[in-house]
């Protein structure tokens, strides 16, 4: 996998993506669980959409920052 460019996800937008699509909370609730306000969530989890769809339509690694 070294070879691959990567695409960073942080651990708060890995968090986000976790509640939202996995778990399948809604931004309210997910923003509830982290703390944070409903359109800080929002923007966390259109961050971390693009840089996943990023990854699986150009070929990317996901990297996590822990």
């Amino acid at each position: 996998m070294s070879d691959l460019e990567e695409v960073e996800l942080a651990m708060d937008e890995l968090e986000a993506l976790r509640l939202c699509d996995l778990m399948d909370l809604d931004q309210t609730k997910a923003a509830e669980k982290m703390k944070i306000s409903q359109s800080t969530l929002q923007r966390i989890l259109v961050s971390a959409r693009k840089k996943t769809a990023e990854a699986l339509i150009k070929g990317k690694a996901i990297k996590i920052n822990l």
